[in-house]
């Protein structure tokens, strides 16, 4: 599945390395000269991305796919926007915290764009830029952060495999079970695995 519906995708996916610049979040923070990373570099810290129809996501078939294969049982929408987000710069700071998941974090852009931030395994932060039509599943135990861009906006569908638990555990937490297989599995062995959907 994490080879199927990629036609595209780089057009609604790119990354690139950050520079260290402590301006603005929403900025894009290319380095100089601007680094990009081709997105195979992503599959091998264990991110899975895909381009879908946003325009037709309550009838996509290739969107159900993913579902069902992946186990995506639990979805919602949300809009991260000063409009409709209460208390909107507080918590796109709190997004912005350095964090992970015990399980996978499964985003699903339907309108606007945002940044992923990853780290690979030097440490060194990756920006993920997600926009209109882009499916990102981030790895359990991977530590990321999210922002939007200087657009302001991004209606996301959140999904998740049973009920969702929403709590980040900011770094470190290196001692969760989530963390440690995840290093296990991609950091140590330098990629090239994919991690399981739990």
């Amino acid at each position: 599945m994490e080879n199927e519906f990629q036609d595209g995708k780089e057009q609604v996916i790119q990354a690139w390395y950050m520079d260290d610049s402590e301006e603005d979040q929403r900025l894009p923070h290319h380095r100089e000269p601007k680094e990009f990373i081709p997105l195979a570099k992503l599959s091998e810290l264990g991110v899975v991305s895909w381009n879908l129809n946003a325009d037709n996501w309550e009838k996509d078939e290739n969107l159900k796919k993913i579902r069902e294969a992946r186990g995506y049982s639990y979805v919602d929408i949300c809009d991260v926007c000063p409009e409709k987000l209460p208390n909107y710069e507080a918590k796109l700071k709190n997004f912005f915290e350095e964090h992970l998941h015990t399980d996978e974090e499964i985003r699903y852009c339907l309108e606007g764009s945002g940044y992923f931030d990853v780290r690979d395994q030097n440490e060194q932060w990756i920006r993920i830029a997600v926009k209109k039509g882009g499916m990102i599943v981030l790895p359990a135990g991977m530590y990321h952060r999210f922002t939007l861009d200087s657009d302001n906006y991004i209606k996301a569908m959140r999904l998740f495999v049973g009920e969702p638990i929403w709590t980040p555990y900011n770094r470190p937490h290196d001692h969760l079970p989530a963390r440690k297989e995840y290093v296990d599995k991609i950091i140590n062995r330098g990629g090239n695995q994919t991690v399981e959907a739990r």
